[in-house]
């Protein structure tokens, strides 16, 4: 994640603003992801600051401040969906997600920014949004919190008190989620079944996965990944892009102020 000011040192009525400056946008993209809805998103990220504020003594500078603030905001999620009712449907497993046989397939096209370009990339976003809102919360959570906020695996992992491995896995899964959405939104054509066992597609998909995780392009020589596992990866990067476009998103000018007033001295 993208480094913030070091505020471990500095009183709460200082380190505060700071935060909401740095991390309010996120946190707000977080919400709305989480909640559903602009309101409820609010409600999370007056909670999650106000209860940071309130503890700010107890900061004892183990972490970063903007990872002990989602330790936070992750508390206040699990209690947030403690009061709905109803919970998304099943997590697909590793089989029914990916397009292993022969078939069509949903084919990122060439982005050239005309109009239809905008079109498929509005209806992308949509069916983003709708499949991380249908994710179950375990699933949910290390997704926003890697794709959207920008932690990383070992930031994840201290932020939701669980093993670096069962973030990743559950952070595989949810990617390839959202890719399977996409297939709803993007134009579909006939591809051929792998040219290579399905164990070599997997350990391709593995190695698109890592990369995904650094942050860092994807390399292999075109005759090693067949098109069947082109046209998957492409729809991975395509969701991913998706959700940084998410991740832009701005915390209602209200809310910064109303938080930003409740700091003051």
């Amino acid at each position: 994640m993208s480094s913030d000011p070091d505020l471990s040192a500095a009183p709460a009525d200082k380190a505060l603003p700071d935060l909401v400056e740095a991390q309010g946008d996120r946190l707000f993209s977080l919400g709305l992801r989480f909640c559903g809805n602009p309101d409820e998103a609010e409600d999370l990220v007056q909670e999650t600051f106000l209860q940071a504020y309130r503890s700010w003594d107890q900061f004892d500078g183990r972490s970063t401040p903007a990872t002990w603030l989602y330790v936070i905001a992750s508390r206040v999620c699990q209690r947030f969906h403690r009061k709905k009712s109803g919970e998304p449907a099943r997590m697909e497993s590793l089989e029914e997600l990916l397009p292993m046989g022969a078939g069509p397939m949903a084919v990122v096209p060439a982005g050239d920014g005309g109009p239809l370009d905008a079109v498929l990339r509005k209806e992308s976003r949509k069916e983003v949004e709708e499949a991380i809102a249908g994710l179950p919360l375990e699933f949910r959570m290390p997704l926003v919190l890697k794709e959207i906020v920008g932690f990383t695996l070992a930031e994840i992992a201290s932020i939701l008190d669980m093993p670096e491995a069962t973030v990743k896995t559950r952070l595989y899964r949810a990617r390839l989620r959202l890719r399977k959405a996409l297939e709803e939104a993007l134009p579909q054509r006939e591809v051929p079944a792998p040219a290579y066992s399905q164990q070599v597609c997997l350990d391709l998909l593995q190695a698109k996965q890592e990369a995904l995780d650094r942050n860092v392009p994807f390399e292999f020589p075109p005759e090693i990944v067949c098109e069947r596992c082109s046209e998957l990866f492409s729809t991975m990067d395509l969701a991913q892009d998706v959700c940084q476009d998410i991740a832009r998103g701005r915390m209602p000018s209200a809310l910064r102020a109303q938080l930003l007033a409740s700091f003051r001295p």
